[in-house]
């Protein structure tokens, strides 16, 4: 049992001073936020995250960590209408950057934080009224809505060899609004993000 904690010690130490690679797979829980006081009230709702990701070391203990990510995120509302009720879904398709900077305290704990790039690649809104349902997907070509952001992104790995459990919280510095022509409510996206990795 010594000689396995010894090699599962020497393995993470030999981990947090090479560049490695991985992929990882997991969930969003996001929500919206209006910065500057409309009323605009929404509850979360869960989206798939999962890409690649570098760590390059600067030193054993600092780093930093690039990532690569397909990152769902949006809104669900609910509310009355004529007395019908109705429930829209919003998912929004983001391709993100982050870049971290690391700081590794030991082996098997990794604390990140960093800015991110923001590219909105399409949004999904699906409407539900009783009986009726209508999905619109649309891809962005006008410049009402934003779609390049940036966002402030933290958060930690745990490192047991090659398995990489990450949790990070984010959001946009940036509201939606484009060049402020939108129809649609002015908000930020604020979340959560929970994921299992492999480093190779």
């Amino acid at each position: 049992m010594i000689v396995t904690i010894a090699a599962t010690t020497n393995a993470q130490e030999a981990y947090r001073e090479r560049f490695t690679g991985g992929l990882k797979i997991g969930a969003n829980l996001s929500n919206v936020y209006d910065s500057e006081g409309e009323e605009f009230d929404a509850d979360a709702k869960l989206g798939l995250a999962a890409g690649a990701f570098l760590t390059i070391p600067i030193g054993p203990v600092i780093g930093i960590q690039p990532e690569v990510l397909f990152s769902q995120k949006g809104f669900q509302a609910s509310g009355s209408f004529f007395g019908d009720s109705y429930q829209v879904t919003r998912t929004l398709n983001y391709l993100d950057i982050p870049v971290f900077f690391s700081l590794k305290p030991v082996e098997a704990i990794t604390i990140m934080a960093g800015p991110q790039f923001s590219y909105l690649l399409s949004r999904n809104d699906k409407f539900t009224n009783g009986d009726f349902t209508n999905e619109d997907q649309e891809e962005f070509s006008n410049d009402d809505i934003r779609k390049n952001t940036v966002c402030f992104v933290g958060g930690l790995d745990i490192n047991v060899n090659h398995l990489v459990i990450g949790a990070r919280v984010g959001w946009d510095l940036f509201n939606n609004a484009g060049d402020g022509s939108s129809e649609t409510p002015r908000y930020k996206n604020v979340w959560g993000q929970a994921t299992i990795g492999f480093r190779f």
